[in-house]
This record gives C-alpha cells, sequence and structure tokens, in this order.
C-alpha cells in the first residue's frame, strides 16, 4: 500500500509540473475590434488558441460591468484575451486574423456601435508583439485595401476583466441572435468587400487543396516531390529562386496557395529563399521538428501540406524572423501575371 502510494504521489507530481510547464509555454494576446462577440468567435476555432474570453481592457474602473462600459461610462474597450500555444500558432497569424475581422479605420467605433468603448487597438504584451503589431499595421496601410487612413491604436496591455458569463461563447449560445448582428451590422459584408469571401482569416478550403499523391508524382519534378513529400531539403545556392530579385508572389507548388510575397524577401546569405514574414500567414502551419538531433521549427502550407522548409529566430526587423524556403516547394508568380492567374488581390502590395 504504502508503495502504491508513494507511485500515485509521484505520478500527480509530474503531471502537475507537466501542467506547470504547458502553462508556462502559453501566451497571451488582447485584440478590441468592436463588439466581442464577433472577435471572441473566429479565434476559437483556430488550433493553437487554447482559450477566447470576451471582456474589457484599457480603462482604470476595477472590474467593470458590461452596462458600465456600454453606456460609454467608462474608458474601458470590448476586447478578447486570447491564450495560444506558440508552438502551434504564432503571434504574427493571430495578428493577421485580427486584421480580417473588423475596420480599422474607423475612429467612432465599430459599424453601427459607437463610441470609444468599440474602438479597435492591439494590447501588447511584450516588445516583441508591440513590434510585430506596429509592423502589421503599417503593413495593412501599405496595402492599398483601404481608402482611409488605419486609426487602430498598438496600446500597453493593462489589466483585463472577464466578461459576465452570458457573453463568453455567445455565438454558441445564441446563434441565430449572433448571426443576426453580424449581417445586420454591416460587419460581414464590410469583411468580404475588403477581403473576398475569406471568414476569420482563413483561405476557402474549396480553393486550395492537395492533390493525389499519384498526381503529384506525375505533376512534380523528382526534387520537388521529395521536399514537399518527403521532408527533404534542396542544395543551398542550386535552386531556382534563391537570388530572384522580381517582383512578386511565391505560392505552394502543390496547392497554388498564396505563402509569401518579394516585399518581405531579404539576401540570407543562407543560398535559400528567405522571408521576414508569411504573404498569407493563415497559409502557414509551423510544427516542432525533432529530427536530424535537434529540435526546429518545421514550415508547412495549410492547405497543400507540402513541407516548405524551417522557421528560426534570426532574421532582420522588423519581426527578427527568417522563414527559410526550398525553392522546390514554391512557385513565382510575378507582378504583370497577377491577375490572370487569379491572384490579383495582391496586386496592391506592389503598386
Amino acid at each position: 500500500m504504502k508503495a502504491m502510494l508513494i507511485a500515485i504521489t509521484g505520478a500527480l507530481s509530474v503531471l502537475l509540473t507537466v501542467r506547470a510547464i504547458d502553462a508556462q509555454e502559453l501566451e497571451k494576446a488582447t485584440f478590441a475590434g468592436g463588439c466581442f462577440w464577433c472577435i471572441e468567435a473566429p479565434f476559437e476555432k483556430i488550433e493553437g488558441v487554447v482559450s477566447a474570453v470576451s471582456g474589457y481592457t484599457g480603462g482604470d474602473k476595477v472590474d467593470p460591468t458590461y452596462r458600465e462600459v456600454s453606456s460609454g461610462s467608462t474608458s474601458h474597450l470590448e476586447a478578447v484575451q486570447i491564450t495560444y500555444d506558440p508552438q502551434q500558432i504564432s503571434y504574427q497569424q493571430l495578428l493577421e486574423v485580427y486584421w480580417r475581422q473588423f475596420d480599422p479605420t474607423d475612429a467612432g467605433g465599430s459599424f453601427y456601435d459607437r463610441g470609444h468603448q468599440y474602438t479597435s487597438a492591439v494590447f501588447y504584451h511584450d516588445d516583441g508583439q508591440k513590434e510585430l503589431a506596429e509592423a502589421s499595421k503599417i503593413a495593412i496601410e501599405k496595402s492599398g485595401r483601404f481608402d482611409k487612413s488605419i486609426v487602430t491604436t498598438i496600446r500597453q496591455a493593462s489589466t483585463f476583466y472577464p466578461a459576465e458569463a452570458y457573453h463568453q461563447d455567445y455565438y454558441k449560445k445564441e446563434p441565430q441572435h449572433y448571426n443576426r448582428y453580424r449581417t445586420g451590422s454591416g460587419r460581414d459584408l464590410f469583411i468580404e468587400k475588403i477581403w473576398g469571401k475569406m471568414q476569420a482569416g482563413m483561405t476557402s478550403n474549396s480553393k486550395y487543396s492537395k492533390p493525389s499523391i499519384e498526381t503529384l508524382r506525375q505533376k512534380l519534378t523528382s526534387l520537388q516531390f521529395r521536399v514537399t513529400q518527403e521532408e527533404g531539403t534542396e542544395p543551398p545556392f542550386k535552386n531556382e529562386f534563391w537570388n530572384n530579385k522580381k517582383a512578386g508572389i511565391y505560392v505552394d507548388i502543390v496547392s497554388g496557395e498564396p505563402l509569401f510575397s518579394s516585399t518581405h524577401k531579404f539576401k540570407s546569405g543562407t543560398g535559400w529563399p528567405s522571408f521576414t514574414q508569411p504573404l498569407a500567414a493563415e497559409n502557414i502551419v509551423e510544427k516542432t521538428d525533432k529530427s536530424l538531433f535537434m529540435t526546429r521549427t518545421e514550415v508547412r502550407s495549410k492547405h497543400g501540406d507540402s513541407h516548405l522548409g524551417h522557421l528560426f529566430e534570426d532574421g532582420p526587423e522588423p519581426t527578427g524572423l527568417r522563414y527559410c524556403i526550398n525553392s522546390a516547394s514554391l512557385r513565382f508568380i510575378p507582378t504583370d501575371e497577377l491577375e490572370k492567374t487569379g491572384y490579383g488581390e495582391f496586386k496592391p502590395l506592389f503598386e
């Protein structure tokens, strides 16, 4: 009996230690974009997000109520605090999803919710998040998608107060009212107008998909197949795009989904195409790779499930990241061919 108790105690100790380590590895992101119901819902559907909690932040009043915040009597904003696993999804990817959920040019509120409490803001939790948030705001400003200036503020995170239980997971509890609200407010119409028929930052699965293995064996060269399907690596300095300086975008050779842009490409000296960030972060999947007796972050495509390369934290500003990608995983689309090849939405990046 004593041995059994010792074993049980030891097992519980190990379990609690693992949970503590897991908790330490999780990170937080806090975003405001108008009604928190509409910001919480899309993030909860993303792999790597542990939780998304609606609440209030940015003000001075302690433990405010919904009635107080929604009336504008406090300086708090409706916001959502996200707890996520950085091994599964990056802060950069969360930002990509965030910008697609609201109108960042509206300084007076959000759609038909008016007032400071419904304005937008990114609340950063550390200097790294601050730099990425500011860089993403500049990128959105330069993208040409919006006719007006981006007014979303980048602010240091302060105390976050979870909203009342009734507001959590509202899209699940009251789906009919939630959907009527989204449609009636004009939010969905605005998102479709600016971003096309992509919801919550996720590209439609019907547009990009992976062909059968048999088709890929016929379509791809032996090197392309080995790299994308068997996690191979091409030789440095002896590949198609390592020194490509033309303007355009890079898409998955397997599925065609957009991945990287020449606007984020830099000379790394490694002999492989290198990028500071993805063009469409929602199409990038990061996985832990423990092969070759080391731990690295593998980069794969979302819909094609192609092995692309690896992600390192030795890149230049503003992200400090280096997406080291195999040319054999990519197809290059020059700017003058974007329209005719179905990637016209990216033309404003180069104008």
